[in-house]
């Protein structure tokens, strides 16, 4: 039997280091990159117009775009003016919001895209995917994976803690959506691609086990290695499933009932930790709350704003939101007393482990 080649759609260039976004010349020199040297540079607000001063004299007569609001609006009106340039190449250089709006607009006209992250928020920095607001909600579009990911720390360090911590809670959720999808391909004969779960699965231990902090070279550098492999399990997978369990279910119902509660990340890592006691695994369990606890990160509702009862709906309301997904919250099934009882084991179960 002849053997099966797998083509897997993974970036070309991966750097994590200080001084990026000053030195992308070299970067879009390269011809697997940019064919014929034109180049669109879009950035956000807030400093988008420093970062814009900042690289230009690597890039030459790059155009540079300002991009607002992440919206599919304004992705649509960035694409028709990267259309109308005849650009070979585009640069997203920001945070989350501005790398999705230049995904999708790239990926709409077949550009080839080039993400410079400078915070580390989430997963969206390389994955498959852009999260973008639309009709007075937020949808997750299907888009091409970034050709290059290239991380600044100098600015991932002089950003808002509270976004580097909302990372750690994405990232470290990918240990709960792997479980998650293992239970599916037990329970259901789910396919279950072990690659993807070994990409999402080996960045999150990583990170949950190194020792340093958020002002740690290191440490960042281990979490945007997490943040980027979680988002090329997704590519292998051809879905989100390595990335997203339960405890995004759990973030989408708190974004649809209770809006403007916290960051995304900080709302799936607080779901990961409840899904993760949900499995009865308590050494998982011990690791998953120490390390979030240690980082800062919310490990009960209060932490982010939410009574019990809303938890407990938001709970109750999580597997409508993923109606394809088979996850612990599937699984159980729980009734509203029977999650306002597994909330009180597990409040139980923190004290034991972080007091």
């Amino acid at each position: 039997m002849p053997l099966l080649a797998r083509t897997v759609n993974t970036p070309l260039v991966i750097e994590v280091r200080r001084g990026a976004v000053a030195d992308l010349g070299p970067l879009l020199a390269d011809r697997r990159i940019s064919a014929g040297g034109d180049v669109a540079v879009v950035v956000g607000p807030g400093q988008g117009e420093k970062i814009a001063n900042l690289c230009q004299p690597s890039l030459g007569s790059a155009d540079v775009f300002m991009v607002t609001g992440g919206t599919i609006d304004a992705a649509n009106e960035l694409g028709d003016r990267l259309r109308s340039g005849h650009y070979d190449a585009v640069v997203g250089i920001g945070g989350g919001k501005t790398i999705d709006t230049a995904k999708y607009a790239a990926t709409r006209y077949g550009i080839p895209m080039v993400t410079v992250a400078t915070s580390l928020a989430n997963d969206g920095i390389a994955s498959p995917t852009a999260s973008l607001d639309h009709d007075g909600g937020r949808g997750s579009y299907g888009v091409h994976m970034p050709i290059a990911v290239i991380v600044d720390l100098d600015f991932v360090e002089n950003g808002p803690d509270r976004q580097t911590q909302a990372g750690i809670g994405d990232a470290v959720s990918n240990i709960s959506a792997c479980a998650d999808w293992e239970l599916a391909h037990r329970v259901r004969d789910e396919p279950i691609d072990g690659l993807a779960v070994t990409l999402a699965r080996t960045g999150a231990e990583a990170l949950v086990n190194h020792p340093g902090t958020i002002t740690d070279d290191g440490f960042l550098t281990t979490l945007a290695e997490a943040l980027i492999l979680g988002g090329i399990a997704s590519s292998v997978a051809g879905s989100t499933r390595p990335a997203s369990g339960g405890d995004h279910e759990i973030s989408h119902a708190i974004d649809r009932l209770f809006p403007g509660t916290a960051s995304h990340g900080e709302q799936v890592g607080l779901g990961a930790l409840f899904c993760t006691f949900l499995r009865d695994e308590p050494e998982r369990f011990a690791q998953l709350a120490g390390c979030l606890h240690r980082h800062g990160l919310a490990v009960d509702p209060a932490g982010i704003g939410l009574t019990d009862t809303q938890f407990v709906e938001a709970v109750q309301y999580a597997p409508r939101t993923r109606p394809d997904r088979y996850t612990i919250l599937e699984h159980l099934a729980m009734s509203p007393t029977e999650t306002r009882e597994r909330l009180a084991d597990y409040a139980g179960a923190l004290r034991d482990h972080l007091d």
